[in-house]
């Protein structure tokens, strides 16, 4: 199949944000420039066009498909992201073996033993593999969207790594706790996270050294999963214009202690016994449970006017520590902007931010008559449905040179085989495209994830975290990813994966129209874009699906058709970059 090359038109997306403009739609000033006006709070909001439904469906969902825009279209943004809140969660992590692993005594490790001798052995029992499978599924095929795009952008803030962390049961129950959490409270995320064997395993909290405590935890507790380095105004911007250290040392180690006195939950086993004495083994089927042998009980002074008491039970000062979290200034606009960060735009204006961040503060936000949250500091649901409702994030008016974020290459799979009627086992997303587009989901390098939040967009002074695994090489590899899935006839089921359908497009639907290009393109365009190419773009990929013809190829021209507009078009920087 002849693909015409379209570099002519994904150009800018395969380099810088800011070489794509305003996206197709009124480019306005920066936000930075001149704040926006606080969101519509009417209540008789109406319903979205299609180019908002489909800028929503990419920010809250793993991509737009056909019967989603036309339903989001029968409804304002606010009525849809309440519905997707009160959605039941129906995507869960089941795939991979169990705990035997760490409950055989024979003292032989269990890949080696002949009973469980096997090339998938390490695979289904000791990687993340298994939950990348569900992912992937999970993306493609489940109704909970926007639950699962919110515990897709938790597990990038609290980060645990399968390159550190070996056991499929228990970065399976990390993993869905993060979906049970997603639209809940976020000091409840914070808990889960302090609880987790696996996290207490990734960053050496568990049976952690009463004496000498080891301070990785507590620093990326601080650092990463709630307050970080710099003190912040409520808006995200710098306290006093410069940067002020959030915490000392001694801060991080008073957290430290506070924190000790936690060992692995029961059920674990080894031939040689556990250690240290009185501790329990290496298990990951629940939370860590309380070892007050191991507990620091002196009175400990924590940030925000917290503080743990002498005495205290493990129990007692891990409630400090979350108490002092929450309360802290930071925690609101800290995470607040990721949040915004990982599902609207990379470069929000502080007044973006500082809307969010009451959100999280007050729990509660209303939209279009639409109320959010239970009132409670840290709700969830309140938090994200003002990252996703407001002005900033909703229509034209603002995206300007700032606007939007670079499609990471996990979302952009998940999307392109959503739009296209794909199908998944998530197999071939993992070791195959996940390494070549450097984002192979639950092996993230380190606590630090993929990217930093704040990477910044060479010869710019924007922030672009995607950017940060983002270079010509990979740039290339998006491209060459279409080609796989369109001109290859992506990935047929194997063999040694369960319930496998390979990765595959399903582009029957689209048939119809390849008679008429112009038909075609603009349909593809308004699925994936929201609204038609730009005119001289929109020409150049005419040109080339009219290319084929009965008199090129008498047989296939039409599925040559669309296969070459769906290329086209899902390269063009107006899918790679979000508006």
């Amino acid at each position: 199949m002849r693909l015409p090359a379209l570099l002519l038109v994904p150009a800018c997306a395969a380099l810088l944000l800011t070489a794509c403009g305003g996206g197709g739609g009124a480019g306005g000033t920066s936000p930075d420039a001149s704040p926006v006006s606080s969101p519509v709070t009417t209540p008789t909001a109406p319903p979205m066009t299609q180019r908002d439904a489909v800028r929503l469906a990419s920010q809250a969902t793993f991509g737009a498909t056909e019967p989603l825009i036309a339903q989001m279209r029968t409804q304002s943004a606010a009525a849809w992201v309440q519905a997707q809140v009160n959605l039941p969660a129906s995507s869960r992590y089941t795939s991979g073996g169990g705990t035997a692993i760490h409950t055989d005594t024979s003292g032989v490790g269990y890949c080696d033993q002949p009973a469980h001798q096997s090339d998938t052995c390490w695979r289904d029992w000791y990687s993340g593999q298994p939950l990348l499978w569900d992912f992937y599924r999970n993306a493609v095929n489940q109704p909970d969207q926007l639950r699962q795009r919110v515990a897709w952008a938790l597990q990038q803030i609290t980060v645990v790594s399968n390159l550190e962390v070996q056991g499929t049961y228990g970065l399976r129950r990390y993993h869905n706790a993060l979906l049970d959490n997603a639209l809940g409270n976020y000091r409840d995320v914070l808990r889960a996270v302090a609880l987790s064997p696996v996290m207490g395993d990734y960053l050496n909290g568990v049976n952690n050294d009463k004496a000498a405590p080891n301070e990785n935890f507590a620093r990326e507790l601080l650092q990463l999963f709630s307050l970080g380095t710099c003190l912040l105004n409520a808006d995200g911007s710098l306290k006093g214009g410069r940067c002020t250290a959030t915490y000392d040392n001694a801060a991080v180690r008073a957290y430290a202690y506070a924190l000790t006195g936690w060992t692995y939950p029961a059920g674990g086993a080894s031939k040689w016994g556990c250690w240290p004495k009185g501790a329990n083994c290496t298990f990951y089927d629940g939370e860590m449970v309380p070892l007050p042998a191991l507990h620091d009980t002196t009175a400990r002074t924590l940030l925000a006017g917290g503080s743990v008491p002498v005495n205290s039970t493990p129990a007692q000062a891990l409630d400090a520590v979350l108490d002092s979290l929450m309360a802290h200034p930071n925690l609101a606009p800290f995470i607040g902007r990721q949040l915004i960060q990982a599902l609207v735009r990379s470069n929000p204006s502080p007044a973006y931010v500082g809307r969010v961040s009451a959100a999280f503060t007050a729990g509660r936000f209303t939209n279009a008559g639409v109320s959010f949250g239970a009132g409670k500091p840290g709700d969830l649901a309140a938090t994200v449905a003002a990252v996703l409702l407001d002005a900033e994030a909703r229509g034209d008016s603002s995206p300007g040179s700032t606007g939007g974020r670079l499609r990471e290459p996990a979302l952009m799979m998940a999307s392109v085989l959503r739009a296209l009627n794909g199908r998944t086992d998530g197999d071939a997303l993992g070791w195959w495209w996940g390494e070549t587009l450097r984002q192979h989901v639950f092996r993230p390098p380190s606590v630090f994830n993929f990217y930093p939040p704040d990477y910044p967009v060479a010869g710019t002074s924007l922030q672009g975290s995607a950017f940060g695994i983002h270079n010509a090489n990979t740039a290339l590899e998006r491209l060459n990813f279409l080609t796989y899935l369109l001109n290859w006839g992506g990935s047929k089921p194997a063999t040694n994966v369960p319930n496998a359908v390979g990765t595959q497009v399903v582009l029957d639907s689209f048939d119809a129209d390849a008679a008429d290009a112009a038909k075609l393109v603009d349909r593809l365009s308004l699925l994936a874009h929201g609204e038609p190419l730009p005119d001289g773009p929109r020409a150049k990929v005419l040109e080339a699906v009219q290319w084929w013809t009965d008199k090129t190829d008498a047989k296939t021209w039409q599925r040559n058709r669309v296969a070459t507009a769906a290329y086209l078009v899902f390269a063009a920087p107006q899918f790679q970059i979000v508006r």
